[in-house]
């Protein structure tokens, strides 16, 4: 097996990507979306939001996709690949659920059910309860559920590798030459992905309860496989860095259509007709055209190393483990202690949980019994 070598590129996206996820996050705070925990804010911060929210987790599952393919072709094989990847992933997801995550329920309890028991007895109590508190389901893997996911798809796919022999795999690698080369690697997936968006699950919502989320599976299985592919096509990875130009200019005019019909009808009101499907459709192309303008700029500019990338790289996992906590508790506490404007609400959340990821990362990765916790090797393998 031809070992593939790491993209610098996809790595900054990566990075980049994970960093847009965090202010995201801190958006949902003022938004009238539901999250756990609001501040005041208002309906036009949605629309620098939607700028984001149509590719942001398609392309970290495309990313994910490429970087299992590296790591599998350094593996001795289906198996120890699946058993490195599940340490990996399913450590951090449980330590997340158990240590970090249970403030955030208990959080959104207290705010918006009037849940009057102390965080102590709720985490020791009714949070490994397993049952449903006003609607909160307990214990829960909240933003982490990306991780679920992740760790699901890269074991059906070290399933496929073990029951498929290689000459099948080769011509399914051939097959995905031909059927995305050109600018068909931007038109097939933005058809497929409009067709997710406004036929296949109109109207449904994520789930993130992986047996119950048609419409994510639909959209984010198959990124992946996109990726995995991707990484070991070269004639591929050609046509986004030829294409990108194109895809970006999809992109902005998609963008700029669901942005004006979210202005239009902002929050949760209902568009009316054709007009919801028409957001349905950019969306979905917006979605497909910014994730191939974003890789073919990182081919074509970003694949070089800088001293920063290892450590950048190294620091998204225990950052994306911990900063939706960081933003949940400390929104919880401008409701209750202060009574700031929303400028100044949303400078301390971005200082807060910056300041916050940071110290978790490096005191995380100073302990060595906690680094596999955050999604760190250890120090033993970490080394070469």
């Amino acid at each position: 097996m031809t070992t593939i070598d790491r993209h610098y590129g996809l790595d900054w996206l990566r990075i980049g990507a994970f960093g847009v996820l965090i202010l995201y996050h801190v958006g949902m705070v003022f938004v009238p979306w539901d999250f756990h925990v609001k501040l005041p804010g208002a309906d036009w911060v949605a629309i620098p939001m939607i700028a984001s929210s149509a590719w942001r987790l398609t392309l970290l599952f495309v990313v994910s996709g490429y970087a299992s393919r590296a790591l599998f072709s350094r593996s001795a094989g289906p198996g120890p690949f699946a058993r490195d990847r599940s340490l990996r992933l399913l450590v951090p997801l449980l330590f997340g659920m158990a240590l970090i995550l249970p403030p955030q329920p208990w959080v959104e309890l207290v705010v918006k059910h009037g849940y009057q028991q102390t965080f102590g007895r709720f985490w020791l109590r009714d949070y490994y309860d397993f049952k449903n508190v006003s609607g909160v389901d307990m214990p829960t893997w909240n933003h982490l559920w990306f991780v679920a996911y992740l760790w699901v798809y890269t074991l059906l796919l070290a399933l496929a590798l073990v029951l498929t022999p290689a000459r099948l795999r080769a011509a399914a690698q051939r097959g995905y030459d031909l059927l995305f080369a050109g600018v068909l690697s931007l038109l097939i997936p933005a058809l497929f992905m409009v067709a997710v968006k406004a036929w296949w699950f109109v109207g449904e919502r994520e789930t993130h309860g992986l047996i119950d989320d048609g419409v994510a599976h639909a959209s984010y299985l198959p990124a992946f496989l996109f990726g995995w592919g991707l990484a070991g096509s070269p004639q591929v990875l050609a046509s986004s860095r030829r294409w990108w130009p194109a895809a970006l200019v999809v992109a902005l005019v998609a963008y700029a259509l669901a942005a004006s019909i979210e202005y239009r009808w902002p929050g949760k009101q209902i568009a009316t007709p054709p007009w919801g499907t028409i957001f349905s459709v950019a969306y979905g192309v917006q979605g497909w055209a910014a994730v191939a303008a974003l890789i073919g700029i990182a081919d074509r500019f970003w694949n070089r190393d800088h001293p920063v990338r290892a450590t950048l790289t190294e620091a998204v996992f225990p950052f994306y483990i911990i900063h939706q906590t960081i933003i949940v508790v400390v929104a919880y506490w401008l409701i209750v202690a202060t009574d700031l404007p929303s400028g100044v609400d949303f400078v301390i959340l971005v200082t807060a949980t910056a300041a916050g990821c940071w110290l978790f990362y490096f005191l995380g990765r100073s302990i060595g019994w906690l680094r596999p916790l955050i999604g760190l090797r250890s120090r033993a393998r970490a080394a070469p």
